[in-house]
């Protein structure tokens, strides 16, 4: 690995480009100042091999960000209220990336304050992938930034984070084919307190005669 080209440690498959995430600081300049936070958690997903991807399915408009290369930002909107960020990983066409789950707010404590509407304690600022996003000011806009290239600024440890300094296990509510244990893809820093609490997949009716949704 060469630590002086930064984007080539994250052109791996994701589930081996996650260690380097753990730990690293992303920057976001914006009019109205600077947010930077400390990244405590990311989840894995492997394209169009991985049934919660959202590349499972093939490219489409919404998703073409991630069959590009890495190092670049894909946002998505989820829920109808939230956005959603993830650093692409692999090579271009592989659409593997890491979805931000968690962090620590390391600089611009107050406009993060703001912009998440006055949480009871700091360590909700960006503890859960919505909030890290809104704390960052990432929407739809920041889709296919370059985080090594601004307004993002992605700064990677000088070495992955220490196996014996991280955990792993099942993704947040992402079930799939053996279900959420099939798919110990999420790592964080252990005993960080901003990391997100875990919470199984739950199974979803859909209405007699629907389909599933698709990108």
């Amino acid at each position: 690995m060469d630590v002086s080209d930064p984007r080539s440690l994250l052109a791996v498959p994701a589930t081996e480009a996650a260690p380097w995430l753990l730990g690293a600081v992303l920057h976001r300049d914006s009019p109205d100042g600077p947010v930077a936070v400390r990244i405590t958690e990311v989840e894995a997903y492997l394209g169009e091999a991985d049934p919660g991807s959202h590349a499972f399915r093939g490219q489409s408009a919404r998703n073409s960000t991630m069959f590009g290369p890495a190092g670049h930002l894909y946002v998505y909107f989820t829920y109808g209220m939230h956005y959603c960020a993830n650093v692409v990983c692999g090579v271009e066409g592989q659409a593997t990336g890491l979805l931000l789950r968690a962090g620590e707010i390391v600089e611009g404590h107050s406009l993060a304050r703001l912009r998440r509407r006055e949480p009871k304690t700091d360590l909700d600022l960006a503890r859960g992938p919505a909030r890290l996003a809104q704390a960052l000011g990432i929407d739809r806009n920041l889709n296919g930034a370059d985080v090594f290239a601004g307004p993002l600024r992605l700064e990677l440890p000088q070495a992955a984070a220490d196996p014996a300094l991280t955990s792993r296990g099942p993704r947040v509510g992402v079930s799939g084919a053996g279900g959420s244990e099939a798919y110990p893809w999420r790592f964080w820093l252990t005993g960080e307190p901003s990391v997100s609490k875990y919470r199984p997949a739950v199974q979803r009716r859909r209405p007699a005669g629907a389909t599933a949704a698709t990108d």
